[in-house]
Order: C-alpha cells, then sequence, then structure tokens
C-alpha cells in the first residue's frame, strides 16, 4: 500500500506540528503546504515538498489523499472545511464546543456532496477528553463528568491580555484548583462553580509608563475571559516573558464519577490526564493519527463528516488487525 498523501492548509505552530508528525510515520508522507502568505517567504522543514498558495488547493486533487486544516475555529474553519470537504477528505481541529453541530451539518453536506469523508473537531478536546467522557458515562450512567484544563498556555486568553491598552506582551496560564480536583477524586460529586474549578495566572509585560493598575483591572474584569474567575496578574521584564514563558504547554484531567450496586453504596472514579509539552505539536500528531482513519474510512466506501465518536480505534493505527490483537488486547 502506498504513502498517505497528505496536505497542510496553514503552517503556524499547528501547520508546523503536522510536518513533524508525518516525519514520524512512516505510511505517510507530505505532498504540500498551502498559504495565505506569499508561498516564497515559506521555508518548511521538508526537502522537495512545494509551498502554494491557498488559492491553488483544488489544483492538487489528485495528488493528496486527504487535507489537513490548520486555521482558527473563529473564521478560518467554518468556511474552509465546507469548501475543501466537497474536493478531499479532510481533518480539522474545530473546537468552538457550541458550534460543532452547526459545523457538522455544513461540512456533511459538502462532504456527500463531493463522495468524500471529512473528520472534524479532532483534537484533545474536542477530541480525546471527548471520547473518555463518552467512555465513562456509559460505563457508569449513574455519574457525573468532571472536566479541568490546565496547568497550560491558553493561546486565546493570551492573545486577549496582549490587545489591553498598555500591554507589550503576555502569557495567561489556566490552572485547575487543586482542591476542586482532591474533592472529585475523593468520590464527593462536588457541584462546581467556574470560578472554583480553574484560576487565570497572567504574566504581563506593560509598556513604559503604563498604568499598571488600570491594565490589572481591565484584565481581571475582561467579560468572557477573566470576570468569573479568580484571576492573578504579575508585572515582568520583557527578557523574564522570553526565557521562562516561551513555550506552549497544556493538559488537563477528565474524571468520571459513578455508582454501582443494589442502592449505588459502591463507588467508582475514572480519571484519564494529559501532560502536554507543546500543545500545538501534540495536537497535531492526533491530526494524523486520525487523517488516517479518514483515507482507510473512505477507501471502504464511507463518506460524510465523522467525529471522534464514529471512528474505531483501530482506523488509527497503522498496524493491522492480526498485529494489534497480538500486540495491545
Amino acid at each position: 500500500m502506498s504513502n498517505i498523501r497528505i496536505g497542510i492548509v496553514g503552517y503556524g505552530n499547528l501547520g508546523r506540528g503536522v510536518e513533524l508528525a508525518i516525519r514520524q510515520n512512516p505510511d505517510t508522507e507530505l505532498a504540500a503546504v498551502f498559504t495565505r502568505r506569499d508561498p516564497s517567504t515559506l521555508k518548511i522543514l521538508t526537502a522537495g515538498v512545494g509551498v502554494y498558495s491557498v488559492n491553488d488547493v483544488a489544483d492538487f486533487k489528485d495528488k493528496i489523499d486527504v487535507l489537513i486544516l490548520c486555521g482558527g475555529s473563529a473564521t478560518d474553519l467554518p468556511e474552509q472545511t465546507p469548501k475543501f470537504a466537497e474536493l478531499f477528505n479532510t481533518i480539522d481541529s474545530f473546537d468552538t464546543h457550541a458550534r460543532i453541530p452547526e459545523h457538522f451539518a455544513n461540512v456533511d453536506a459538502a462532504s456527500k456532496k463531493g463522495g468524500n469523508i471529512s473528520v472534524i473537531s479532532v483534537g484533545w478536546d474536542p477530541g480525546m477528553f471527548s471520547v473518555q467522557r463518552l467512555y465513562g458515562s456509559c460505563i457508569l450512567p449513574e455519574g457525573k463528568d468532571y472536566t479541568f484544563w490546565g496547568k497550560g498556555v491558553s493561546q486565546g486568553h493570551s492573545d486577549a491580555i496582549r490587545r489591553v491598552e498598555g500591554v507589550a506582551d503576555g502569557k495567561q496560564y489556566t490552572v485547575p484548583v487543586q482542591a476542586a480536583m482532591d474533592a472529585v477524586r475523593n468520590g464527593e460529586d462536588p457541584d462546581l462553580t467556574t470560578r472554583q474549578k480553574h484560576t487565570r495566572e497572567c504574566f504581563v509585560v506593560a509598556k513604559e509608563s503604563a498604568d499598571k493598575a488600570k491594565i490589572e483591572n481591565d484584565i481581571k474584569t475582561m467579560p468572557n475571559y477573566f470576570s468569573d474567575y479568580d484571576t492573578t496578574v504579575n508585572f515582568i521584564s520583557q527578557e523574564e516573558l522570553n526565557a521562562n514563558h516561551s513555550g506552549i504547554p497544556h493538559g488537563g484531567f477528565v474524571f468520571r464519577s459513578g455508582k454501582t450496586g443494589v442502592n449505588g453504596e459502591t463507588r467508582h472514579i475514572i480519571e484519564y490526564s494529559l501532560k502536554l509539552g507543546s500543545n500545538p505539536e501534540f495536537t497535531s500528531s492526533i491530526l494524523v493519527a486520525y487523517a488516517r482513519a479518514a483515507v482507510r474510512m473512505k477507501n471502504e466506501g464511507m463518506t460524510g463528516c465523522k467525529t471522534v465518536f464514529d471512528i474505531a480505534p483501530a482506523y488509527l493505527s497503522s498496524k493491522s488487525g492480526d498485529e494489534l490483537r497480538a500486540s495491545m488486547l
């Protein structure tokens, strides 16, 4: 069987991560990179692979088995995924939870029209965490789900603080509240508010002569980002930010707390956790695994939009069914 030919649309942190992930999967190869920037200004790691304008994607219909779309969920993916799903098998990491049903419907229609497979909302949340929540609720129907994110960099929240007047640069970390996680682990089934589950920790470089008190207040009172959380604002130098906060780590925990027995007397806790050195590199590795699954499903005659709920784990592996049963079951 020939290698799976993958095209990357967008070459930011996620696109670069996909290129790295392809290098670790011998049954895949990078076919092309597409960008909104001037292609001549983009230098990629893979020798012999071309960089092209995103406007030229359709010209590669017979040269690419699956497109991995590495744009943002706010404006890029709602437009790009349905557009490209009519022409290619596609994978995206759409993560606006409230709009997933709408995005699914749009991509499903386009994929079926083109006779392709598309997998949306691939990553760790939504994605791997979603699968764990589903498994937990199926196994322990009488119970509660808890999801904690962090400690890790929130790129969206970091961008929000950098837009505050007087801020030169900044990073924001989402931090789970240890006492809340301990209560879940102890089987107390707490009812937790947003504020009780997570805190926000900001590291801010202020512009010269900026009003730091005003910056701190503007951050802490920002609706939809910080006003519902206990938020700490730390003012540091640009040098310290560069030295100590240049990475993009993340992670989190999914719990299912449930009861079995005649009167619910037996307690069970399911816990799944991730500790990620690089959020985009880990997410990219998931995208490549699901790209393999999409191509296999297309080869079996399936079409339409899928999510992680619809795809059996065996489709993700480069191993055969015999190999999986012998080595992992």
